[in-house]
């Protein structure tokens, strides 16, 4: 099946797609949804997510710090899904990487404003 997938095949005719075929058929087999796969549906998902991973790359590519380096970074793919609006669902997936140490602020930062959120409440309730 994987042999149905761009390239050469094992008797030098084209692939129409070079993800495995038989890896995509796991995962969609992993949704509980999914009963049977057809070989037509596993074919279209498997080109339309190389086409989406190729429209990711170019528009991380273009966009990004790598170009002058030719080379695509993490850091490239995380800027694109935050700034793009029709990418931005790739955002919780592709964070930013930040350094513990101003995670860690970040995170003291938000207890030290929640806890002074929930003493103004408090202070609101015993005035009311």
């Amino acid at each position: 099946m994987a042999d149905a997938a761009v390239g050469k095949d094992r008797c030098g005719e084209q692939r129409l797609v070079s993800l495995p075929l038989s890896r995509i058929r796991v995962i969609m087999k992993s949704s509980p949804e999914v009963s049977s796969i057809n070989q037509e549906a596993l074919v279209l998902t498997a080109k339309a997510t190389e086409l989406f991973v190729q429209y990711l790359a170019t528009c991380s590519y273009r966009h990004g710090s790598g170009k002058a380096r030719k080379a695509l970074t993490y850091s490239d793919l995380a800027s694109t899904a935050e700034d793009s609006e029709t990418l931005q669902f790739l955002a919780d997936i592709l964070p930013k990487k930040i350094l513990a140490s101003k995670y860690l602020k970040m995170l003291k930062e938000k207890r030290e404003e929640e806890e002074e959120h929930d003493g103004e409440s408090d202070i609101g309730e015993v005035l009311a």
